[in-house]
């Protein structure tokens, strides 16, 4: 005879599980159907009225579009229409973020809410924002060393010339340059920056992550980019180029996480154009965690766009190409790819050749990154006291400085035109490829000093074959030898590129039939450059 209360409790135990299934199930699609994504709403029109540009920025604001030839008065500059925001607060009950440039609103909406959103006659259209996140450029690819690095602290500095502009005069004076970083503890208080503080020169400060003005605590990583611009040891020496520019401080990314929303960014580039930056340097970008490498093309992704726009406003961004060159990604992020902001890759000090994590170009469209490049290995202050940094975060702010440098040292010059000229000042220049750029920027360039090379450089063609030799400068005493050979199509897109160390007059041998009508090769060696087109 069967075993009925085994029957019974299987029968039991299958209708408790089923009830307990579909029970967790209806709760799923209610969980699902609350959920909350980020949205975009991008809205019809703003109120202008009592709108006043001469009131809402400030006058370094305006004399920069002044030098620029930017209308003073430009639709894009009217913030966005409060009664709409109260709106689709008033809807959604989680307002991120304000955009005036794109007359947009970034938000937490459920399904539901965003349906009822859409039909609203002051919303044009709706994206989703998507939950990227930055990875910072300051994610060093090696452990940072505390203590002594000696010669580094002049090294970093004298590959761009800086003891030119020193003699000058030229410390930035006068250029307002906003960092946006994870935070800048003891900035307030470090002996390195007694000069810029003595002298009221950080402006204004703001943290995008808590809406709240104190940047003086959480990732020393701000600091150190800092210090890179404008310190200066108790020696006197400087760590940086701009020891006499203005700061803007906007902590961007929270440091309890390696990541930061694109809203942040694009909103401190909003306020420090706001509040007259000249030259804006970050050390953020969007690789993996948020695009693929056929976005990297310049305008797809938001931070990119913001980055274009505050080129458009007569801001000179300077951006991190990256740490991604030793890893799976390889290339640059997200602004770097960005047309008009100067990009910046990492060298080895020592050699100025690329430092191995500093991430390659080019865009996906084709377009030349990174735009320049800087000592990738720095010695500044940082949450320990001085030491050895790693990364292409350092590089940039070596940049940035050296640009606010320029801008002094060549008053009234465009935004465009100045990152134009300070291309043309690499060390390279006019070579170029995907790890160096146009080299190293040289203050030279902007003081009219003349740079002559005794070096010679020979590019035979020979029956079936293409021989580039060289003859060193006899009056150049640096032990790194290097020749830098690429081949480009007519457009200027490369075909590949090389460089060699140099032990000998034949520096390379090729067959002439790997070339074709149009392509140029170009050779640059000691200071020296050199081409031929097929």
């Amino acid at each position: 005879m069967p075993d009925l209360s085994l029957n019974f409790k299987i029968q039991y135990f299958y209708k408790k599980n089923m009830r307990l299934l579909f029970t967790s199930f209806i709760c799923l699609l209610s969980l699902l159907s609350s959920a909350q994504n980020k949205y975009w709403v991008y809205l019809t029109d703003k109120d202008t009225t009592g709108y006043d540009p001469l009131e809402f920025f400030d006058s370094k604001a305006i004399e920069r579009r002044v030098v620029n030839e930017i209308p003073v008065w430009d639709y894009s500059d009217i913030p966005v229409n409060q009664q709409y925001v109260a709106v689709l607060a008033q809807m959604t009950d989680s307002v991120r973020y304000s955009s005036r440039w794109f007359n947009a609103v970034c938000l937490y909406a459920t399904d539901n809410q965003i349906d009822n959103i859409r039909t609203l006659s002051f919303v044009k259209k709706i994206e989703p924002a998507g939950n990227g996140h930055f990875v910072a450029a300051e994610d060093s690819p090696t452990t940072v060393i505390y203590g002594g690095a000696p010669g580094l602290q002049g090294k970093q500095l004298s590959l761009m010339g800086t003891e030119i502009f020193r003699e000058a005069g030229i410390t930035g004076k006068g250029i307002r340059v906003a960092i946006f970083d994870g935070g800048f503890p003891n900035v307030d208080v470090l002996p390195c920056f007694k000069h810029v503080r003595d002298n009221n020169r950080i402006i204004k400060t703001w943290d995008f992550t808590r809406n709240k003005e104190n940047v003086y605590g959480f990732s020393s990583h701000g600091t150190t980019v800092m210090c890179c611009i404008a310190g200066i040891d108790t020696a006197g020496d400087p760590f940086g180029m701009a020891t006499d520019a203005e700061f803007l401080l906007a902590r961007t990314e929270v440091n309890a996480e390696p990541f930061s929303e694109e809203e942040n960014w694009v909103a401190a580039l909003e306020w420090a154009d706001q509040n007259g930056a000249d030259v804006v340097n970050s050390s953020l970008g969007y690789t993996f965690h948020r695009y693929f490498p056929y976005e990297m093309d310049g305008q797809t992704s938001f931070v990119t766009r913001g980055a274009n726009m505050a080129a458009s406003k007569g801001i000179l961004v300077v951006n991190a190409a990256g740490n991604e060159g030793d890893g799976d990604w390889k290339y640059i992020g997200a602004p770097a790819d960005a047309d008009s902001i100067l990009s910046v890759g990492g060298v080895d000090p020592y050699s100025g050749y690329h430092i191995n994590f500093s991430s390659f170009g080019p865009t996906a469209d084709g377009r030349l990154k990174p735009n320049v490049c800087a000592a990738g290995q720095v010695y500044a202050y940082g949450k320990k006291g001085t030491g050895v940094h790693y990364g292409t975060s350092f590089a940039s702010p070596l940049t940035a400085g050296f640009a606010a440098c320029a801008m002094q040292a060549k008053p009234g010059v465009k935004a465009y035109d100045m990152f134009l000229e300070i291309q043309k000042s690499g060390h390279l220049y006019p070579y170029y490829d995907y790890a160096h750029g146009y080299g190293i920027p040289q203050a030279s360039y902007f003081m009219n000093i003349e740079v002559e090379s005794l070096a010679d450089i020979d590019i035979l063609l020979a029956d079936t074959s293409v021989i580039v030799s060289v003859v060193k400068d006899p009056t150049d005493s640096t032990e790194n030898n290097y020749c830098y050979v690429h081949c480009s199509k007519p457009d200027g897109k490369l075909i590949w590129y090389k460089v060699i160390s140099v032990s000998d007059y034949e520096v390379l041998r090729m067959n002439r039939s790997d070339f074709q009508p149009g392509d140029i090769l170009r050779v640059h060696y000691s200071g020296l450059n050199e081409s031929y087109k097929f």
